[in-house]
């Protein structure tokens, strides 16, 4: 069986709380950022140049940039849900003043706490 693909209030949800990240994404609010990941040790985190792994350490690289993500612009953003408590979001952006588009890759699970990021892949092709 097929679970609901994007159920207007799953999306709804999802949709919501992705807003919120990339709020605080660009508002430099690590202290959001921290609570939008799932505090487990399972949770990570590939970036740029650098894989974490476990909440404490994906909160512990945060906690180590001298400033947070610089500005960038949202290309394109593939948010998917299934059934009612798993989600995929999917992005493509660029930073200001640069010519690269990135990608951005996020599961979230919706937990006792919230919806929250299990895993999640950023990267600049080439």
């Amino acid at each position: 069986m097929t679970p609901g693909i994007n159920l207007p209030e799953v999306l709804a949800e999802v949709t919501a709380v992705f807003a919120r990240y990339e709020e605080a994404l660009m508002a430099n609010q690590p202290a959001v950022l921290d609570e939008l990941f799932w505090n487990s040790p399972h949770t990570l985190r590939y970036g740029f140049s650098e894989n974490h792994y476990g909440h404490a350490g994906i909160s512990a690289f945060r906690a180590s940039l001298p400033v947070q993500s610089p500005p960038r612009e949202l290309l394109r953003t593939v948010i998917t849900t299934y059934g009612r408590d798993f989600a995929t979001v999917n992005c493509e952006f660029r930073r200001e003043g640069a010519t690269a588009v990135g990608r951005q890759s996020q599961t979230w699970l919706r937990t006792a706490d919230g919806w929250r990021v299990v895993a999640a892949h950023v990267s600049l092709p080439g």
